[in-house]
């Protein structure tokens, strides 16, 4: 015989509260009107444990588009990340006449299964799952069930979802490129990691593929890294110590540094060490982050595209909805988006 199907009445009568409370959760409004977090997490968990769907028949004929998407994302929605990269969403959703819902998972697998089947609930026209930071994920399977879009992710297991992803290769090359056009052939170093890249940190895959860039860059113009120095994490105390480390054995000529915040540290360990950046010591970088346009002298970085990253992730999901001819092309697939250079003051001609 079939089951009967889970009603909110019977999510609220398992956690103690009003069916009003658990509608009120499940569609992301329990922070907006101040239902306690305690509250809240039982009432996701409950759904989730219960196998809740909400009724779709409220929200027309299966099939029936809704004109709404979902971006739901591991970083708090103040960060400067996540704000980026929910802007650029926005902006794509207007462009594509539908309404963005955003909601944070906060890192908490449970909860990210139970925005993920609340956004389902609601019949949403596709998701987009963005990641703080480039990695490896295992998809989760309600993402499968209809549209969706990978940010800032790359499934471990084969999966039909398509990826969008910063081009940190071609990131690398860019800033290796700043080097050489300046003049620079020797005395180059990397702060954050070997030049192999085989000590890059915990949950830090695009190093890899920066080093990548870089070494390519440098090796068809017949240049060599000379030594890269390991950071665990990407801080600027963690720079500065691996920049003075560096420095009681070399005499740089420049840097590249993996991470702006590992710049910041770098700039305070030349300076102690009596060197001026640039005319001493080049020093170039990545991700721009809103400190490097106003250290001085300004710092020469590779930007990590948020907010085009965003809106790339949105139209796939549009895309996806369009005809192909044959198999799909898009499905699977890895989508790159360049990484613009911020040209300020900190490389100069070796001197």
């Amino acid at each position: 015989m079939r089951a009967r199907r889970v009603t909110l009445a019977d999510v609220a009568k398992v956690v103690g509260v009003s069916q009003t409370t658990v509608s009120l959760v499940l569609s992301g409004r329990g922070r907006d009107l101040r239902i306690s977090e305690e509250v809240q997490r039982r009432v996701r968990a409950a759904a989730t444990e219960m196998e809740y769907r909400r009724d779709r028949t409220s929200l027309g004929q299966r099939g029936t588009k809704t004109r709404t998407i979902a971006l739901l994302s591991v970083s708090a929605a103040g960060s400067r990340l996540a704000g980026d990269v929910v802007a650029g969403a926005r902006d794509a959703a207007r462009r594509h006449g539908v309404t963005l819902l955003s909601g944070e998972t906060e890192g908490d697998a449970g909860l990210e299964r139970a925005l993920i089947e609340t956004v389902r609930g609601y019949a949403v026209d596709g998701i987009v799952l963005a990641s703080a930071h480039t990695r490896t994920i295992g998809v989760p399977a309600g993402l499968t069930a209809g549209p969706a879009v990978l940010l800032n992710a790359v499934p471990r297991e084969p999966s039909p979802l398509p990826s969008v992803l910063p081009d940190e290769v071609r990131g690398g090359r860019s800033a290796a490129r700043v080097l050489l056009d300046a003049g620079h052939g020797e005395g180059i170093h990397v702060i954050g990691a070997r030049p192999d890249g085989d000590d890059v940190p915990p949950g830090r895959s695009a190093a890899a593929d920066r080093l990548t860039g870089v070494r390519r860059e440098l090796g068809e113009a017949g240049v060599e890294v000379e030594s890269g120095r390991s950071c665990r994490w990407w801080l600027p105390a963690h720079g500065f110590d691996a920049t003075r480390d560096l420095l009681r054995t070399r005499r740089p000529r420049a840097l590249i540094c993996l991470d702006d915040r590992l710049a910041f540290g770098a700039y305070q360990a030349l300076q102690d060490a009596g060197l001026a950046v640039p005319h001493d010591v080049s020093v170039v970088s990545f991700d721009d982050h809103p400190v490097a346009a106003w250290l001085r002298p300004g710092l020469t970085t590779v930007a990590l595209p948020h907010h085009e990253l965003g809106a790339k992730a949105v139209d796939l999901l549009f895309a996806e909805d369009e005809p192909h001819d044959g198999d799909r092309p898009d499905l699977g697939r890895r989508h790159y988006v360049p990484m613009p250079v911020r040209e300020r003051d900190s490389v100069a001609p070796p001197r």
